[in-house]
């Protein structure tokens, strides 16, 4: 049997992380490995040692370089001196198809960009398995922040590259488990289909900036949020007609 993964909170909710912040996962292994770094935060790294009890922590995995998944590295770094970190900009760049040995079973490196340019999810080859950072999640969608490398085109290849793989279940980086896979990736690739539709209609009736497209398309939008919805906009308007 597969290691089964432990969920530890990284206890940093937002308005931009969600209510429940982000999620990392330990697979205890040998080796062990965490999934995503958090972002130092005493009660993550206090938890995530009473997991590991006297074992080392011996290596992270990075799915993107966002803060809200590296920032903690140095805390891990600190308190297990000995942790290899891959991703992130953290560490030694991963590569797509890599596989990683956990216990009975493989973690296989898949390159996801989109969200983010380093952009990885990480398959369990045995359970089938999908830790998918920031690609998918139950509760919200996930902004595409042109400004910052997100690329919408990129990230519909990455969604349709995440259904091929026909996962039994993500473990995304916010929210719950999301057990029915092809069904949310699914309402993910409409849901991106209506939005450029509702923008093109914008651009079609003259309205020309993100932010005049962001006040039609979200009206109702909390403004801590505007300006993400904005980059997002942008990665539409830079996919063309």
């Amino acid at each position: 049997m597969p290691p089964s993964p432990v969920l530890l909170a990284a206890n940093n909710a937002s308005e931009w992380t969600g209510p429940t912040g982000n999620n990392t996962y330990l697979l205890p292994g040998p080796p062990s490995m965490l999934i995503d770094a958090g972002i130092g935060d005493p009660a993550h790294l206090d938890a995530l040692g009473r997991e590991l009890a006297a074992a080392a922590l011996d290596l992270v995995l990075i799915t993107h370089h966002h803060v809200d998944h590296s920032a903690g590295v140095p805390a891990l770094l600190e308190r297990w001196p000995g942790v290899v970190v891959r991703g992130g900009g953290a560490g030694a760049p991963l590569v797509d198809g890599e596989s990683f040995p956990c216990g009975s079973t493989t973690l296989r490196a898949i390159h996801t960009p989109g969200h983010a340019p380093d952009h990885f999810c990480f398959f369990d080859e045995t359970s089938r398995e999908v830790y998918c950072g920031d690609l998918a999640r139950i509760g919200g969608t996930v902004v595409i922040p042109a400004s910052r490398g997100g690329d919408l085109g990129d990230y519909l290849r990455s969604l349709e590259r995440l259904r091929n793989l026909r996962p039994s279940s993500l473990l995304p980086a916010h929210g719950p488990i999301v057990e029915d896979p092809a069904r949310v990736i699914d309402a993910y690739l409409a849901h991106r289909r209506e939005r450029h539709e509702e923008i093109l209609a914008a651009l079609a009736d003259g309205l020309r900036t993100p932010a005049e497209i962001v006040a039609r398309v979200y009206p109702a939008l909390p403004r801590g949020l505007v300006a993400a919805a904005e980059d997002t906009v942008l990665a539409h308007l830079r996919v063309g007609k």
